[in-house]
């Protein structure tokens, strides 16, 4: 596998090279029609590559979001994980972002002030169990591993995340230890 950038983004055969790896069952692909209807009622937008593969197969069952047939709420939850936990540590681990100004002397209101502040920050979409990819356009981005703040690199881009993740032959050294996660907020963490 290359690494996935804008000039160089994963292809339909790559695509589904990947996904005939994967250890679970594979749906048919999301068509357009279905993409646009989660995008619209979820307030995301998948990156490219992410949309590339779920387009070749639809991977179910285990920790995968099923995005044609998984409840609404569950969906909804994964999707809010992120910012769940961000607000956890905020609660019960003193976190506190300096961009947020100062934190306020009562729990409740600073966890208001916090809740309000990450209504800001991009959106994170589940690609597998806690593990991210950022909503929007960009290409070859890498896929952050989220539990609360505590956030890292888990491949540089989705290819490799998943050759990492399922032990794939992979054909040279892992490239995620030199990646650069550049979503706003969240690449703080990284």
């Amino acid at each position: 596998m290359h690494p996935i950038t804008a000039d160089d983004p994963l292809t339909d055969e790559e695509a589904v090279a990947l996904l005939a790896r994967l250890p679970t069952r594979l749906e048919p692909g999301l068509s357009p029609a279905e993409f646009d209807a989660v995008e619209s009622r979820y307030g995301l937008q998948f990156a490219p590559e992410h949309r590339t593969l779920l387009t070749a197969g639809l991977p179910v069952g285990q920790a995968w979001p099923n995005w044609r047939h998984g409840s609404e709420s569950s969906l909804r939850d994964r999707l809010a994980w992120p910012v769940d936990g961000t607000l956890f540590d905020v609660e019960r681990n003193g976190f506190w972002d300096e961009s947020w100004g100062p934190r306020p002397k009562e729990m409740a209101r600073a966890v208001d002030v916090a809740r309000d502040c990450l209504r800001q920050v991009p959106v994170m979409v589940p690609v597998y169990g806690h593990r991210y990819l950022p909503s929007g356009a960009v290409t070859g981005h890498p896929v952050l591993s989220m539990h609360q703040t505590d956030i890292i690199i888990y491949g540089a881009d989705l290819a490799d995340y998943l050759a990492a993740e399922f032990q794939f032959e992979f054909q040279g050294e892992p490239i995620h230890h030199g990646s650069v996660a550049t979503v706003a907020f969240w690449s703080q963490f990284v």
